[in-house]
């Protein structure tokens, strides 16, 4: 006599993922396979992800890739190997893509909020100081800062609010008369002449105005025919309405001579 092989037929009746192991002559035992959890007849792919997230980060998703494995991949927000994952903070990059004069505040997963810094306005994203900052920032208009820098004329850094007709750099570079004004002295008077004090005007505003008087004391006159607005008959505005905390600044082709 010969002892049974339980085993020998069919996997001894155990599962396609179980090991069958003969015991005593004609029994058998049932033992799922790595990976696998059951009673060995019937044998179920272990899915780490269903406990403890897998061993994965808690900011971190666990996909299952084959039985009792799984890869754990950062969510998006965060950064790391999936069992560690640390939230990146989007204003730790080049300020969350914020104007360098505002605020950027992390709110929610990929989320921030940017906003302009006291004495500054604007969307966040771009915030403007008061008008004497502004003409140093825009290439349009900073050689007209530099004049006024030269003359220690400080007239339009206070609260305002001001009105500037700014002659293009271009202009005030190539002018002859602009070295003249400033050896005789009346630099000062022509770039006043350029200002206007207590108000805010805006292109619109202007269209509706004939005369303005400057801080230098003498009218500028406005007329405005086929959509464009020109001052005192020559000097046509080619750039408006660049706003800033205390006032507005319009660029002209032409030097305004009092």
């Amino acid at each position: 006599c010969s002892a049974v092989d339980a085993c020998e037929s069919s996997n001894g009746g155990c599962s396609s993922k179980a090991e069958c192991r003969r015991t005593t002559p004609g029994n058998r035992a049932c033992v799922c396979s790595a990976g696998y959890t059951g009673d060995g007849i019937v044998c179920i792919e272990i899915n780490p992800c269903l406990v403890n997230n897998g061993g994965c980060d808690r900011n971190a998703e666990c996909t299952q890739i084959g039985p009792n494995q799984a890869v754990c991949n950062c969510l998006k927000g965060y950064s790391g190997d999936g069992k560690t994952c640390t939230y990146i903070s989007l204003c730790s990059q080049n300020n969350g893509g914020c104007s360098e004069f505002a605020v950027c505040n992390d709110t929610e997963l990929t989320e921030r909020t940017c906003t302009c810094k006291p004495n500054y306005i604007g969307d966040g994203f771009k915030c403007r100081g008061n008008i004497f900052q502004e003409l140093l920032r825009n290439s349009n208009t900073s050689r007209f800062y530099f004049h006024l820098e030269a003359l220690s004329i400080r007239d339009i850094s206070g609260p305002g609010p001001f009105t500037l007709f700014v002659p293009h750099t271009d202009v005030l570079h190539s002018d002859p008369r602009v070295q003249d004004w400033i050896a005789k002295g009346v630099m000062a008077q022509v770039l006043r002449y350029h200002m206007v004090g207590c108000a805010n005007l805006l292109y619109k505003d202007l269209t509706a105005i004939t005369n303005l008087t400057s801080l230098q004391g003498d009218l500028i006159h406005i007329s405005y025919s086929q959509n464009s607005l020109v001052l005192n008959n020559k000097a046509e505005i080619i750039l408006s309405d660049a706003v800033g905390t205390n006032g507005v600044i319009h660029v002209i082709n032409q030097i305004l001579v009092p």
